[in-house]
């Protein structure tokens, strides 16, 4: 599916981080942040603005206020026009920071808000660069169900009517948590981490066939939903083909790619018989196991290799 970036708009930005507004322009609430990274002006504020990006927000801390407050107010001032003339979209003064006479000039003039935190300049910093690469992070919707079974954030995918939600729903009364059903929105909030969540509109919503819509939250409680959760491990559910050889043994890692990210893999051939929630769950606990160095089919491979060896 179209691949898409979230907004986030500035009212969002204020009341998530807790800024106090020192000064607004008409309309300023529904503007839109656009970019996750956020600078410290230092060099702008000495006059050095090659390859300064304007989108990003802009923090000033204890440093940059004692370096400003060496001028007469009518070079702070100077110095706030050069920054804010260029259209930032927002300028936060950090709790060690002296609030700026000039600062607030300069922002009336250029329609620049203005903003208070209660945080020093690099927590806050961390914190909102860590925050806005989720909100700003690119974005697909795929179709599939999202759970997070023993900690791992399994991503079952296959044709309709394979059981998925069937499937979901038996995890479910084993105790694991249900993120997403049907369509699941993936943000790529790393160069490695992927994390899915569910749309607003169907968000704890499952659909059974025969049954209907049911509201899994209110039904299950709200242990068992969850609202976001990585994805590590995807599983193909499809129905079993006579023909078709499957993996006995596990020796060779598959991998599903998903917005340039490879994410480790499982097909499980479904028929009747088969309990596929009790599979899952073992499919779960041997991918933490391969993650913390344990690989079953690599140490009977090894042991097999060793008997041959001494047989020899």
């Amino acid at each position: 599916m179209a691949e898409f970036r979230n907004n986030i708009m500035m009212h969002e930005v204020l009341r998530e981080f807790k800024l106090e507004v020192l000064y607004g322009p008409d309309g300023y609430l529904e503007r839109e942040i656009s970019s996750p990274s956020v600078n410290r002006p230092g060099l702008q504020l000495a006059g050095f603005f090659e390859g300064f990006n304007n989108d990003r927000i802009q923090v000033i801390g204890e440093m940059e206020s004692l370096y400003i407050n060496q001028f007469t107010e009518e070079k702070q001032e100077k110095m706030f026009d050069e920054i804010f003339s260029r259209g930032v979209p927002l300028m936060i003064l950090s709790v060690d920071s002296n609030i700026h006479a000039p600062c607030i000039r300069s922002a009336e003039k250029y329609g620049v808000t203005v903003a208070k935190s209660q945080e020093h300049a690099s927590p806050l910093i961390a914190s909102m660069i860590s925050s806005l690469n989720v909100h700003l992070a690119p974005c697909i919707t795929r179709h599939g169900v999202l759970l997070e079974v023993y900690g791992e954030g399994i991503f079952l995918v296959g044709d309709s009517g394979v059981g998925k939600s069937e499937t979901a729903i038996e995890l479910l009364k084993r105790g694991h948590r249900l993120v997403a059903d049907d369509a699941v929105e993936i943000k790529k909030v790393s160069a490695k981490s992927l994390v899915g969540s569910a749309p607003e509109m169907i968000r704890y919503l499952m659909e059974m066939r025969g049954i209907g819509i049911v509201d899994v939250r209110r039904l299950f409680g709200m242990s068992a939903v969850k609202p976001t959760e990585k994805i590590e491990l995807v599983i193909n559910l499809e129905r079993w083909d006579d023909n078709k050889v499957y993996d006995r043994m596990g020796l060779e890692d598959s991998y599903t790619e998903i917005m340039g990210i490879n994410v480790p893999s499982l097909t499980i051939p479904v028929r009747p018989g088969r309990n596929l929630a009790v599979i899952i769950e073992v499919a779960a606990m041997n991918h933490r196991h391969k993650k913390m160095g344990h690989n079953a089919a690599k140490e009977l491979e090894e042991r097999l290799y060793n008997s041959m060896m001494a047989q020899q």
